[in-house]
C-alpha cells in the first residue's frame, strides 16, 4: 500500500517552480525558495535607480534643507538610511540631519524607528502595527491644515495617503528614495510571462506594487495581458508580500495570497502551505501519487518529469480512472502536431520517469488511464 507520510528527503516546495519578480533582495528570496526545494525563475520586473545618480532625490533633499517641513514621515528603514547616505555623498548629510533634528518625525514601525535613531534623530511617535493607515489616522486626528509634510517614499505607492493629507489642508512633499525603472534587459520578464501563460510556473511572487504593475504592463505591450490574467486567475498562484503590493493585481481582478507578517520569510512559508495544498493526490495502483508542477511524488519519492510527460499526466488526472483517448492526449501535448506516435513516445518517457509503469494503464485501441485504486473510483469519478 502507499505510504501516508511524505519522506523528509526533499523540501515542501520540491517539484514546484516559482517566479520571482523582485529586484532588491531577489537573491535572498530565491535562496529561501530553493532551500525548500523550489525551482526559481528569476525575472526582475524593475531596476532601482542608484541613489547617487538620482536627480529627483537630490532636488527633494535640497528643498527640505532650504524649506523645512513641519513633519517628516519615514516609511522604510532601508529607504531612510539610503536617503541619509546619499545626502552624505552630496555633501548635504550634516546639514540635512541638523535640519531634521528640529522636525517632528513619525516612523512607520520599529525597524524604521531604529534607522531614525541610528542617524542621531528621535522620532515623536511610531505605531507598533507598522501600518501606514495608523500613521494617517494619527495625523488627521491631530489636524494637518496648513502643515508642510515630507514623506520618504520607497518605490511603493501609498494609495489614498497623500490625497487624504492634501484634502486635510496639508502641503505634501515626496522624497522619492529608490525610484523604480523598467529593467534594462526585458528578456527574463518575457520568459516569465511566457512560462506563466504556458502554466510552466506554479506561483509568481511579488514584493512591490511597482513590480506587479510593471509585469502586467509588459504583458499588455506584448498582447498577452488577457492570457496572463487568465493564468494568474486560475492556475498560477499570485503571492504578495503585503496588501499594498497586491493592489495592481487585485485591481485587475486577480486574487492574491499574503502572509500575516509582511516579510520574505512568512511569504515563503505561505507558499510552503499553499502550493502543496493545491497539488492533486490520488491512490494509484497501490501507491500514493501527488502531481506537482514539474515533478511527481510517488509514495513520497520525488520523480522529476519532462514537460511533455507532465502534460499527459495532468490530462489523465482531470478524469482519474477514466480512459483518455490518444487524440485527446495528443491535443494536450504542446506543439506535437498530428502524429499520435508522439503520445506513445511521451508516455514511455513519463512511465520511465515515474519508475512505476503500472501507474498508467494502456487500454488497447482506446487510450490510457490512471490505474486508480478500486476503493477510490467512486470518489474521483466526477473529478
Amino acid at each position: 500500500m502507499y505510504e501516508e507520510e511524505q519522506r523528509p528527503d526533499h523540501g515542501p516546495l520540491a517539484g514546484f517552480t516559482v517566479g520571482v519578480t523582485a529586484a532588491r533582495r531577489a537573491d535572498e528570496l530565491g535562496a529561501l525558495l530553493q532551500r525548500r526545494g523550489a525551482a526559481v525563475l528569476h525575472a526582475p520586473a524593475l531596476r532601482i535607480v542608484p541613489l547617487a545618480d538620482d536627480s529627483e532625490l537630490l532636488a527633494a533633499t535640497k528643498e527640505i534643507v532650504e524649506q523645512l517641513p513641519d513633519i517628516v514621515v519615514a516609511t522604510t528603514a532601508i529607504g531612510f538610511r539610503g536617503w541619509v547616505e546619499a545626502a552624505d555623498g552630496w555633501g548635504l548629510g550634516e546639514e540635512l540631519l541638523a535640519r531634521l533634528s528640529g522636525v517632528r518625525i513619525l516612523a512607520r514601525g520599529p525597524k524604521v524607528k531604529g534607522a531614525v535613531r541610528a542617524a542621531g534623530l528621535t522620532e515623536e511617535w511610531s505605531p507598533s502595527s507598522e501600518s501606514m493607515a495608523e500613521v494617517l489616522d494619527r495625523l488627521l486626528e491631530e489636524g494637518v491644515d496648513g502643515l508642510r509634510i515630507a514623506i520618504q517614499l520607497h518605490g511603493e505607492p501609498l494609495p489614498g495617503f497623500v490625497e487624504a493629507l492634501r484634502e486635510g489642508g496639508a502641503e505634501v512633499v515626496g522624497v522619492p528614495v529608490y525610484r523604480w525603472m523598467p529593467p534594462e534587459d526585458i528578456t527574463p520578464v518575457d520568459r516569465l510571462l511566457d512560462a506563466t501563460v504556458a502554466r510552466a510556473v506554479d506561483a509568481v511572487t511579488f514584493t512591490s506594487a511597482p513590480a506587479a504593475a510593471s509585469l502586467l504592463s509588459r504583458a499588455k505591450e506584448r498582447g498577452l495581458l488577457d492570457e496572463v490574467l487568465a493564468a494568474l486567475g486560475h492556475d498560477v498562484l499570485s503571492a504578495c508580500v503585503g496588501p499594498v503590493t497586491a493592489l495592481p493585481l487585485q485591481s485587475s481582478g486577480i486574487d492574491t495570497v499574503q502572509p500575516e507578517r509582511f516579510r520574505l520569510g512568512p511569504l515563503v512559508q505561505l507558499l510552503c502551505q499553499e502550493l502543496p495544498a493545491r497539488a492533486r493526490s490520488f491512490p494509484v495502483a497501490g501507491h500514493r501519487v501527488e502531481i506537482r508542477g514539474h515533478a511527481v511524488l510517488v509514495d513520497g519519492d520525488l520523480k522529476p518529469v519532462p514537460p511533455a510527460g507532465m502534460s499527459l499526466l495532468r490530462a489523465l488526472s482531470r478524469r482519474p480512472g477514466w480512459v483518455v483517448a490518444r487524440a485527446d492526449l495528443l491535443r494536450a501535448l504542446p506543439g506535437s502536431g498530428r502524429d499520435e506516435h508522439a503520445v506513445e513516445t511521451a508516455m514511455a518517457r513519463l512511465r520511465a520517469a515515474l519508475g512505476t509503469p503500472k501507474l498508467i494503464q494502456t487500454v488497447v485501441k482506446r487510450g490510457y488511464r490512471l490505474a486508480l485504486d478500486p476503493s477510490a473510483e467512486t470518489k474521483y469519478a466526477d473529478a
